[in-house]
């Protein structure tokens, strides 16, 4: 028989963890340049269009210098392009 009763995790007794800035960077029609970062998100709630990669962790930016377009797909999903 165990001697201590079983506690919680390490994990949960810490009290204040820092935000992770997650979220849209910039909205729609806003001007871009090449490079800057449009989303950060943890999985694929918006999809990369025209103009537009995802990084290795989901993070959206622009390849090409224009303006932000948000548009409806596939439901929840919303794809990003840089138009002109």
């Amino acid at each position: 028989m165990a001697h201590k009763t079983a506690t919680a995790s390490k994990a949960t007794q810490k009290g204040n963890v820092a935000g992770k800035r997650l979220g849209v960077k910039l909205s729609h029609g806003q001007g871009v340049t090449v490079g800057q970062i449009i989303v950060r998100q943890r999985g694929r709630t918006f999809i990369a269009g025209q103009g537009v990669k995802m990084g290795k962790d989901f993070t959206l930016y622009a390849m090409d210098s224009g303006r932000v377009n948000f548009a409806q797909y596939l439901g929840r999903r919303k794809r990003v392009s840089v138009t002109a």
